[in-house]
């Protein structure tokens, strides 16, 4: 942990490490019972901020008007600009449209870091009022900028949505004095596509710049998740529908979402890039659902509007030194190979038996996610995914012993994975594999009855 947050002074180094050896949680609440004044602290990550230490005190996650903060959004435009360098060396230019995922929590973290890149890609950045509170946009000029405003879509966490109003309303402005500029439309793609929507459709400038969307008030996530991880799905169609039904709301300047379908739809067919950053060296994308839940069923409702052509799908790993842009294939076979087929990895966690199981079983599912919403899961990680935890007896046994129910899944799983066309294993690979599956059902169905009985 002390690495991995770059702490390399030998006497912070000394002070950080007795600071994390500690425990003051408890003696902390006892003191807070008996009436005692607990002292505040910042919320946050511990890679980013040691001052999160020591723990067990009163946190405050972040003032509303000082986010993002004036480091974040010089990182923000740095990240932002090392996204498009990314699409450009993989050939494709520059985009004119990227699609963005912005988390809550996340930008808590970062001081606001991923609202910073979506307000840089716009050529965007805070406005504040005589007190140094942010209170709206402005404009970056082009000659500063020095490329043209990116149009960019962003679809927010219902957490986000409680949590950042002024945040929500702040990247609404922006959309809109982007789309309001008098400025070439070859130089302000915002204002390029608000003008042909009205060209088409009609309506005020305002409702052809809706560029931020979420769930209604109160709904929270877009379903994707629910289905893959139940099955309940007969084509990816199926989960772009579920996104756009859930996260088709729009936000503006009132901040009350309304349903602008046409908008939505007219977006997303323009979408080069879909893209969302990862801050945590403890979670990956294929540890839990909600990043294909949010990213994912973006991408595919990206790709069913650009009549089955995918837009280029990335991740923006900040979780050490200046960042780094991986395509989401990249993203995946990295964590694939350092977490999922790693030894220490699953040694690890099946110390912890039941739960360890269940664990390795969420990213297999995670992983059938991707390929279900992107398609971007290279055949060669179902394989050696199967090799590992299903296709060797000695593993097979030990993971059927220790959770037969999430082995199970692990199999069926692999086997659904080839039913959709995700990956082609030879017949001999294939038989084998229905075997075992068969074999950890009837485990699994013997111990129910057992139970039962």
């Amino acid at each position: 942990m002390l690495d991995a947050a770059g702490i390399t002074d030998p006497v912070r180094r000394a002070e950080v490490d007795s600071l994390l050896a500690a425990e003051p949680e408890l003696p902390a609440v006892i003191h807070a019972l008996d009436g005692g004044y607990v002292r505040p602290a910042p919320g946050g990550d511990l890679l980013r901020t040691t001052e999160v230490l020591p723990t067990g005190r009163n946190l405050h996650g972040f003032d509303p008007f000082r986010l993002p903060s004036a480091f974040a959004m010089r990182d923000g435009a740095r990240q932002a600009d090392r996204l498009l360098a990314r699409h450009a060396e993989d050939g494709k230019g520059l985009p004119r449209t990227v699609a963005m995922v912005l988390w809550g929590t996340d930008n808590l973290k970062s001081e606001g870091g991923p609202i910073a890149q979506a307000l840089w890609l716009m050529g965007a950045e805070p406005r504040s009022d005589s007190y140094g509170r942010i209170c709206g946009a402005t404009l970056v000029p082009l000659e500063r900028l020095g490329r043209p405003r990116i149009d960019v879509v962003l679809t927010v966490s219902g957490i986000f949505r409680d949590l950042l109003p002024l945040q929500t309303k702040l990247l609404a402005e922006a959309a809109l004095l982007a789309a309001r500029a008098d400025e070439a439309p070859e130089l302000n793609f915002v204002r390029a596509h608000a003008l042909a929507f009205q060209a088409e459709h009609g309506g005020d400038i305002a409702r052809a710049a809706l560029r931020v969307f979420g769930n209604a008030d109160g709904a929270y996530g877009s379903n994707v998740n629910q289905m893959v991880g139940s099955g309940v799905w007969e084509n990816e169609d199926e989960l772009a529908d579920a996104y756009v039904a859930r996260k088709g709301f729009a936000y503006g300047l009132s901040g009350t979402p309304e349903r602008h379908d046409a908008v939505l739809s007219d977006i997303l067919k323009n979408v080069d890039v879909t893209y969302q950053n990862l801050d945590s060296v403890e979670l990956g994308v294929t540890t839990v659902d909600h990043y294909f839940d949010t990213l994912g069923g973006i991408s595919r409702a990206v790709r069913r509007a650009r009549g089955g052509t995918a837009a280029g799908v990335y991740i923006g790993d900040q979780t050490r030194g200046d960042g780094a842009v991986r395509s989401l294939a990249e993203q995946v076979a990295l964590e694939t190979r350092t977490r999922t087929l790693n030894p220490k990895w699953y040694e690890a966690l099946l110390k912890h038996g039941y739960e360890g199981v269940r664990e390795i079983d969420a990213h297999v599912t995670n992983t059938l996610g991707w390929s279900a919403t992107t398609g971007e899961v290279s055949p060669w990680v179902y394989q050696r995914l199967a090799e590992t935890y299903v296709l060797d007896d000695d593993m097979r046994e030990r993971i059927a012993s220790l959770n037969p129910k999430a082995s199970a899944k692990i199999a069926n799983r692999l086997i659904e994975a080839h039913d959709r066309n995700y990956w082609q294993p030879d017949d001999a690979t294939l038989d084998a594999l229905r075997r075992a599956g068969e074999e950890l059902e009837d485990r699994l169905e013997g111990i129910t009855v057992e139970m039962a009985a």
